[in-house]
């Protein structure tokens, strides 16, 4: 469930009337994603004519508590330079007087762009490499861009998120308060200072990645988008694109194939290829927390299904074991 706000049809076409999109002809309610309030609206056009798809569409968002409307300019500023550059992201709209960002319901809210193409729920190897292709294409696309926004689930992130959930770990599975305090130890004194950074996305799930067949139609969803290392990027991927949805299996051909794609595009250095089993671990146990941090303060009977942690526990293991040369699939 993703429409924690309810916005009236009324509204919503008056908000319409601050752009060049014409009257809405329907208002949908977007059940993916846990962070925002998303709708995908039709319109007439600015011509009043329904377009030759049957409609004109965009992606009205309205932003919940999660999300702090002080970043929003970075991530605006971020799609901008990314979408000019080539790189297929929705960009956010502005209305007849210049502006990106409005109010609607008492949220923060902008009109965005509409692309086309489905999320896939078990990717191909096809996918995976094309996957791991557009996300070098973005990091390419992605140089010189001037903004900074910190990753507030960095390593001192992480920290912060265990101890919040505390002795509630092993309600989850026992020995998992352990576990992860022992998991934070080594990567205190193995993550690498010196790597080269970027903005990266931090979130590049299969549902963010826009597909017609094994075709990239569009990168979404940038909210935890921020300044971090950027292999690191290739690993969050890696952790979410690799393996089957309990984590118990990763799949080594889409591995290999997504790793495949990325040095096609933009390649890793020497040093960034040494650090990756450290990174899968970071990004591993960064969704673990995450994942147990929301099963802890989430109710069962909440609309938002909770995820389960283990499934990145069942990683981490994996990646703690690892050969690197088969992480990479080379």
């Amino acid at each position: 469930m993703a429409v924690y706000t309810q916005v009236p049809a009324e509204e919503i076409d008056a908000f319409l009337t601050r752009y060049d999109a014409g009257r809405l002809v329907s208002a949908k309610g977007i059940a993916e994603g846990v962070e925002n309030s998303n709708y995908l609206l039709e319109t007439t056009g600015h011509d009043g004519a329904l377009g030759s798809g049957g409609g004109h569409r965009y992606i009205l968002t309205l932003y919940e508590k999660r999300v702090d409307e002080a970043d929003l300019p970075f991530f605006m500023d971020l799609l901008d330079h990314l979408g000019a550059r080539g790189c297929l992201v929705p960009r956010f709209i502005a209305d007849r007087e210049g502006k990106r960002l409005q109010q609607l319901a008492g949220r923060p809210a902008c009109l965005i762009e509409f692309l086309t193409g489905i999320s896939v729920t078990e990717p191909t190897v096809g996918q995976a490499r094309a996957a791991g292709a557009a996300l070098g294409e973005m990091h390419r696309a992605a140089e010189g861009f001037t903004g900074e926004r910190r990753n507030a689930l960095d390593l001192p992130g992480w920290h912060e998120l265990a101890a919040k959930c505390g002795e509630d770990f092993d309600r989850i599975a026992p020995g998992l308060g352990a576990r992860v305090a022992d998991e934070l130890a080594f990567l205190d004194a193995h993550w690498p200072a010196d790597l080269p950074r970027s903005v990266i996305h931090a979130d590049l799930f299969p549902d963010n990645v826009l597909m017609l067949g094994d075709e990239v139609t569009g990168l979404i969803d940038f909210y935890f988008s921020c300044t971090d290392i950027r292999a690191y990027d290739l690993a969050v991927t890696h952790s979410a694109w690799s393996f089957s949805h309990d984590g118990a299996t990763c799949h080594g051909d889409r591995a290999a194939a997504l790793c495949a794609g990325y040095r096609e595009t933009h390649g890793l250095t020497e040093a960034e290829r040494a650090a990756f089993p450290v990174l899968c671990r970071g990004a591993a146990l960064r969704f673990l927390l995450t994942r147990a941090y929301d099963w802890i303060n989430t109710p069962a009977d909440a609309l938002v299904t909770r995820k389960d942690p283990l499934a990145y526990l069942r990683r981490l293991e994996f990646y703690a074991s690892a050969d690197p040369a088969v992480l990479l699939g080379a």
